[in-house]
């Protein structure tokens, strides 16, 4: 069997303090897989640059100009980690026979690296990387990482449980993917569409040597939104449901309101009406907003624009 031609696919906003660290550990790697012939010599590291202000990019152009094995990939500007991560996936599959994203601090042990190769040998096109335990989180990242999952599932979305983004795809499986015109890019949900053959492998996830998390809570929340409002219209009829059920409390009230009236028991109900009024308002408040959040991703869907721009390749 061919010895296949692997991308290793790295986005990088930031990452000038575990960069070096980064590329030594997946070098040795690198090294190691070849000698034991499970990838081909041909095979890249590839390193993106999401519009870095700091010396991100200078470190990985000096890689790629010292290293044959090195690709470095200059966005014209900040575009997100998914978007970016598609910007490195998409250049590989013309060049690749699979490739392997991972994170550029390197919290994804690499040892998932041979049980990727395994499965994708065996003839899986989409292995995920799935994390066997949550020991190096947080008690509360921990939590709610469970009650994203919980959430999703519940709202219909596919997602591999505690897979994130890293995972091997073949080349067919990113031809298809790149058939996929989204705007709002949630990878974690666009690739189970895909339905080719794939498994999983389990890995522990190790903390980071160096620099600062990407995705703090404010992240981590607008992430999760992207999520459930990218591939599911469930809080929508959740919405209306509340409508509904609301509306028919407000008819039991009017009721209870004219029996009273009829019998002469009324009372002074100013109260109970200013926190009617502040409820339904409040709701009203809500719906819009949802169904705003849904319009607005509507639009930027429409307007078709580029999802990013390759500045400068160096390989």
């Amino acid at each position: 069997m061919k010895t296949p031609v692997i991308y290793f696919v790295l986005p990088c906003y930031n990452e000038e303090e575990c960069l070096k660290n980064t590329y030594d550990r997946l070098n040795k790697k690198y090294d190691t897989l070849i000698a034991d012939s499970l990838i081909d010599k041909k095979s890249r590291i590839v390193f993106v640059d999401d519009g870095s202000k700091d010396k991100t990019w200078q470190i990985i152009g000096k890689l790629a100009s010292l290293n044959e094995n090195t690709v470095g990939i200059k966005l014209a500007h900040n575009v997100g980690h998914q978007s970016a991560l598609l910007a490195g996936l998409l250049f590989s599959k013309d060049y690749s026979d699979a490739t392997i994203s991972m994170d550029a601090d390197l919290q994804d042990n690499l040892n998932v690296v041979d049980g990727f190769m395994k499965a994708y040998n065996d003839g899986n096109e989409i292995v995920y990387g799935v994390r066997g335990s949550r020991k190096t989180d947080t008690a509360f990242k921990r939590g709610t990482a469970q009650v994203f999952y919980k959430i999703m599932r519940s709202l219909g979305v596919d997602l591999v449980y505690n897979a994130a983004d890293c995972r091997l795809m073949s080349k067919k499986a990113l031809e298809q993917l790149a058939e996929y015109p989204e705007v709002n890019l949630f990878l974690r949900g666009l690739v189970p569409l895909i339905g080719l053959n794939s498994t999983t492998v389990e890995y522990e996830r190790d903390k980071r040597i160096a620099g600062e998390s990407k995705y703090p809570l404010k992240k981590m929340i607008s992430f999760a939104w992207d999520g459930v409002t990218s591939f599911s219209v469930k809080p929508i009829r959740l919405v209306l449901g509340l409508g509904v059920l609301v509306s028919i409390l407000s008819f039991v009230v009017m009721i209870y309101a004219l029996v009273r009236w009829a019998i002469g028991q009324t009372v002074d109900g100013w109260a109970f009406t200013i926190c009617s009024i502040w409820l339904v308002a409040g709701i009203q408040m809500i719906s819009l907003g949802l169904i705003g959040e849904y319009i607005g991703k509507i639009y930027a869907e429409t307007k078709r624009r580029p999802r990013y721009f390759i500045e400068k390749v160096i390989k």
